[in-house]
């Protein structure tokens, strides 16, 4: 958790020095919760969103990678032309469209289900993503075909500029139930009982039970880059809930100790990154 929060507080300074073309949007405050689930998921498809540097890092822990995928230098997840949000490896694959991730899930997990059973497609989401039709088109056809499909939403209570409680009518469990899918909330950022909770009901969606996981969870950094629109003490409150405040109360020198290693970790990382030259891809003479 503290190598996301880390690199993703760094990404922010590396786009204030003008490093980071384009545009980035980080998962500070939400780190906990890809972290909690990768080794739960880690024979799975994942299918991440624009915030979803987090969501690399708990399943690949290669900063070195997406480092280098964001500056567009040489050795990047994707040659540099993916950049921040639109990101590929393997089973994962991350998208910066809103909704367009959980029907490309719907599909795959309807491919698993007929082909690799045992297997599941995670999309994450966040609470505006709701305003989506077609995330309500994946959950119709998921219930429908009982697809082995689990719906992590990331609700941290604003989407983009707009508060949830001002755009969302109901509840991300009324609209789960509406389609008779399972659906679990969690209110709390203990990994170790993240992982207990989820672990079961992971296990049905093996089965063919498609599930909605709502993570009440908090945007401590910016939408996107410095665009913030929320007032002093709501940023206040959301800082006041943050995971690193509780961990570091509850074990201090376990948490000193790692984030200097982490630290130290990524400075070396961005040195080693941006003595890189360029990728080929993203000059004027890309092929």
């Amino acid at each position: 958790m503290l190598l996301i929060r880390r690199f993703e507080e760094r990404l922010l300074e590396l786009f204030g020095q003008g490093l980071i073309t384009g545009t980035t949007h980080t998962c500070i405050g939400q780190e906990y919760v890809p972290v909690a689930l990768a080794p739960l998921t880690a024979a799975d498809y994942v299918f991440s969103n624009h915030r979803g540097h987090g969501h690399f890092l708990a399943r690949f822990d290669d900063p070195v990678g997406l480092l280098a995928e964001i500056l567009g230098r040489e050795g990047g997840l994707c040659n540099g032309v993916g950049g921040s949000q639109h990101l590929y490896r393997g089973d994962y694959l991350s998208t910066g469209v809103q909704g367009q991730s959980l029907p490309v899930a719907a599909g795959v997990a309807l491919h698993l289900r007929r082909h690799e059973p045992g297997r599941v497609a995670v999309a994450y989401i966040g609470d505006g993503t709701w305003g989506e039709g077609a995330v309500y088109e994946g959950l119709n056809l998921a219930a429908l075909w009982k697809l082995p499909l689990l719906v992590v939403v990331e609700n941290n209570g604003i989407a983009q500029s707009t508060f949830t409680a001002r755009q969302m009518s109901g509840s991300i469990a009324g609209r789960a139930a509406a389609f008779g899918i399972r659906y679990h909330k969690i209110v709390h950022q203990d990994v170790r009982r993240i992982r207990a909770e989820v672990s079961p009901l992971l296990t049905a969606v093996r089965d063919g039970e498609p599930a909605v996981v709502e993570f009440v969870t908090h945007r401590i950094g910016p939408h996107s880059k410095g665009d913030d629109s929320r007032g002093v003490d709501e940023v206040a409150a959301a800082r006041a809930a943050d995971w690193a405040q509780h961990y570091r109360a509850a074990c201090p020198e376990r948490f000193a100790r790692t984030d200097e290693r982490q630290r130290a970790r990524l400075s070396q990382i961005e040195a080693e990154v941006l003595a890189r030259p360029r990728s080929a891809w993203t000059g004027a003479g890309a092929p």
